[in-house]
């Protein structure tokens, strides 16, 4: 039950429409372009002085001139970039891709550059590459770092939880899509039989990582949730418990995200009332919709555990947790 990234069997952050032409060049530029997480592939590795015939200059452009760290690559160059990733990916063409200076890296002969990926409407991407000193060779890697266990990025602090106190011998932390079937599945069958076997012995903790490309209303309710989560955790885990098992029903007829916001909310205030909480409070916040704490929770899943799907378990195990 490990936080393995993309999941056969879970609800994973879409990839681009087109089809796939070409290997992991393509894939990790179309990756990144969702928004869903960092990239994972290390093989981009290409040669920018095959792409067609031009002339020499005496500036960064040419082949046999050096990469200079803090010195603006030339247009020349910056174009040579462009093509090549172009030509390695399905980048839709209203995306415009700005290259910055070169900075100093951590592998010898290369040095470091971000590549920005925008459009109109959507929130832009970066991305590191490596550009060979030599001008020659562009490059994209990523560094792990093998002594560092996952499941210690991973706290169950501040969150609701059921099943056993906090210092329990096993904490399983959970990451959640509200909207996601699979999540629902676990929700009703893994978890009630896991408790009703192990009792006290096993504390359940749930955060947040709301696939928003996939699902529309789940990052809505999972700021809900933790409207209730505030006040009460019995009522954030009814909360959660009535919305996974009736997701069909949350957008009604219409199928519009509006009418899924509209009963996310009415589920919120009725579960409020039941629990007795400050509904003042409560309206206050499920109007402001702030959403540091889910933010919070997805940029740890996101960028900390390179997750990119759901459900995702973390068993601690142990006093560590505590």
């Amino acid at each position: 039950m490990g936080g393995n990234r993309g999941a056969a069997d879970g609800c994973t952050a879409p990839n681009p429409s087109s089809p796939r032409k070409s290997g992991p060049p393509r894939e990790i530029i179309e990756r990144m372009l969702v928004g869903v997480s960092s990239l994972r592939c290390l093989a981009l590795v290409v040669s920018l002085a095959a792409m067609g015939c031009h002339a020499q200059t005496a500036t960064q452009a040419s082949a046999s001139a050096p990469i200079q760290v803090g010195v603006k690559l030339s247009p020349e160059m910056t174009r040579r970039i462009d093509l090549m990733i172009r030509s390695r990916s399905d980048i839709p063409p209203e995306y415009t891709i700005a290259v910055a200076e070169p900075v100093k890296s951590d592998f010898p002969g290369y040095d470091q550059i971000t590549i920005t990926f925008s459009a109109d409407g959507k929130p832009a991407k970066t991305i590191q590459f490596l550009l060979s000193a030599d001008g020659k060779t562009l490059a994209q890697f990523n560094k792990f770092d093998l002594t560092e266990d996952p499941k210690d990025k991973v706290s169950a602090a501040g969150r609701p939880a059921r099943g056993g106190p906090p210092n329990a011998p096993v904490v399983i932390v959970g990451f959640d899509d509200l909207e996601c079937p699979y999540c629902a599945r676990m929700n009703a069958e893994l978890f009630p039989a896991v408790l009703d076997r192990y009792k006290n012995q096993v504390r359940v903790v749930y955060r947040d990582l709301p696939l928003d490309e996939l699902h529309p209303w789940a990052k809505h309710a999972a700021i809900d949730a933790n409207c209730l989560g505030a006040a009460t955790t019995d009522g954030y885990w009814n909360y959660v418990d009535y919305v996974h098992a009736h997701a069909d029903d949350m957008a009604g007829p219409e199928k519009t995200a509006a009418k899924a916001f509209q009963t996310l909310d009415k589920i919120a205030l009725d579960e409020g009332l039941r629990q007795k909480v400050n509904q003042p409070e409560l309206v206050a916040c499920l109007l402001k919709q702030d959403d540091k704490v889910v933010k919070a929770s997805v940029d740890q899943a996101e960028n900390g555990l390179r997750l990119d799907s759901t459900p995702v378990l973390f068993v601690k195990i142990g006093r560590a947790h505590v």
